[in-house]
């Protein structure tokens, strides 16, 4: 074999090895971004998810200290109530992105989130037809209730979170 040949041959085999190097990389750097670019995703729908949690929560809040009074004022408690609804309706858009976008683990977490919150609503609403009833003998009990609720709701959304930054690999 010639000189030329043998440089030629070289060449060839140095120029696929370089190529076939690249081609590697191209694809090891396009899956670390996609892996980035779902990340990125995820963690959008779980802050919305939180968000959303958080201002419906407030609004709880609020009508569980207007029902807490010796005398609510009822047509106040209604339109905390509508505002509650329309909150909860978003807790539920977000939801379902966090369920489409979520591994089954996290799904699991956010569905006791919304267990939970079925369960404190419905205190909530057993306490509004009370006072719109003007029946109290039920109040305390179901006051005690409700904060043994909220106590179940908070440390599920906390389970939420922590289960949310392992998704998305911020576990320090």
């Amino acid at each position: 074999m010639d000189a030329g040949l043998a440089a030629l041959l070289g060449a060839a085999v140095g120029s696929a090895t370089t190529l076939g190097a690249a081609i590697v990389s191209g694809r090891v750097q396009a899956r670390a971004q996609h892996d980035q670019w779902r990340r990125q995703h995820r963690r959008d729908a779980y802050a919305s998810y939180l968000s959303a949690l958080h201002d419906r929560d407030i609004a709880t809040d609020a009508i569980f200290d207007a029902l807490r009074s010796d005398a609510p004022d009822l047509p106040d408690v209604d339109e905390k109530i509508r505002r509650f609804i329309a909150l909860a309706r978003e807790v539920h858009r977000a939801a379902e992105v966090v369920i489409l976008e979520g591994p089954a683990a996290l799904v699991e977490v956010a569905e006791r989130v919304t267990h939970a919150s079925s369960d404190l609503s419905q205190i909530m609403r057993r306490m509004a037809e009370d006072a719109h009833a003007g029946d109290t003998t039920r109040k305390a009990e179901d006051t005690a209730l409700a904060d043994e609720r909220e106590r179940i709701l908070y440390q599920a959304v906390k389970d939420f979170r922590v289960a949310a930054r392992s998704v998305i690999g911020n576990t320090d």
